[in-house]
C-alpha cells in the first residue's frame, strides 16, 4: 500500500507541477488567500444544504450555556464567510477570528443578512494566537472545517480553554482521516500534498478528534458520522462540543 501511495503522489504532482512552481517562487500563498474566499463562499451554500439538519441539531442548546444576563456570547474561530450565523440564537454577540483578512467583505455581507446577531467585531488573527480575546470571556467557541487546517490544533485547543469562561463550550464539525483499511483513505494520502495548496493549509489525513480528546475539557460529547456530501473525500466528519 506505500509504495503504491508514493507511485500515485509522485503522477499527482507531476500533473499538478505548476502549482508547486508557484508555491516554490513564493507566489501561490498570494493567489490562494485571494481565490479562496470566492470557493469558499460557493462551498459553504452547498456545504450548509448539506448539513443543516445535522447544524441545527448540533447548535440547538448554545443558549443553555449563556451568562446570568441570558445573552450567549460566543467567538467563532475559523469565521470564512460568516456561513454559520444563521444558526446561531437572537441576540448572540459574535466575534470573530480568522487570519486571512480577505473574508472580510463576505463575513459583512453575512452580518447584513443576519440582523438576529448582535455582530461584535472581526479579529484578523490565527487561531493559535488569539491574544486579542480576553481570558475567560466567552460563554461559547465555535470552529467548523477549521481544526483540518490550522498549524497546531494542540494549541489553537489550548488558546480556545483559555477564552472559555468556566463551564463554557466548544463547538466543533470537521473532516478527517478514513479508516486506514478503506480506498477513501488511500486516495487522502495520495492527494493530501496538492490538496494542502489547493485548498489553503487543508489536511486531508487529520485525525482531529485525539487532539479533542487529549484538551483540557471536563466533559466531551463527539460523534464520528459519513457526511452526506457530494465529494468522498471529506465524507469521514466528526462533530460534537465539550465543555471546559
Amino acid at each position: 500500500m506505500t509504495l503504491a501511495v508514493q507511485a500515485m503522489r509522485l503522477v499527482v504532482c507531476i500533473v499538478a507541477f505548476p502549482m508547486f512552481l508557484l508555491n516554490l517562487l513564493g507566489m501561490w500563498s498570494w493567489v490562494c488567500k485571494k481565490c479562496f474566499p470566492y470557493f469558499l463562499k460557493r462551498f459553504a451554500m452547498i456545504y450548509n444544504w448539506k448539513m443543516a439538519s445535522l447544524k441545527r441539531e448540533l447548535f440547538s442548546n448554545l443558549q443553555e450555556f449563556a451568562g446570568p444576563s441570558g445573552k450567549l456570547t460566543l467567538l467563532e474561530v475559523g469565521c470564512g464567510t460568516g456561513a454559520n450565523f444563521k444558526f446561531y440564537p437572537p441576540g448572540c454577540r459574535v466575534t470573530c477570528i480568522d487570519p486571512n483578512p480577505n473574508f472580510e467583505k463576505f463575513l459583512f455581507k453575512s452580518v447584513a443578512e443576519n440582523r438576529q446577531l448582535q455582530f461584535e467585531r472581526f479579529v484578523v488573527a490565527a487561531g493559535e494566537d488569539m491574544h486579542q480575546v480576553t481570558d475567560g470571556s466567552v460563554d461559547v467557541v465555535v470552529c467548523t472545517l477549521v481544526l483540518c487546517s490550522v498549524k497546531n490544533q494542540e494549541k489553537i485547543l489550548r488558546e480556545v480553554c483559555r477564552v472559555l469562561k468556566p463551564g463554557g463550550a466548544f463547538y466543533f464539525i470537521d473532516h478527517v482521516a478514513d479508516e486506514r483499511s478503506t480506498w477513501n483513505y488511500f486516495w487522502q494520502q495520495v492527494l493530501a500534498r496538492v490538496w494542502f495548496l489547493a485548498f489553503d493549509g487543508c489536511n486531508l489525513t487529520r485525525e482531529s478528534w485525539k487532539a479533542i480528546e487529549q484538551a483540557n475539557f471536563s466533559k466531551l460529547n463527539l460523534q464520528h458520522i459519513q457526511a452526506p456530501l457530494p465529494l468522498t473525500l471529506v465524507r469521514p466528519h466528526i462533530y460534537g462540543y465539550a465543555v471546559k
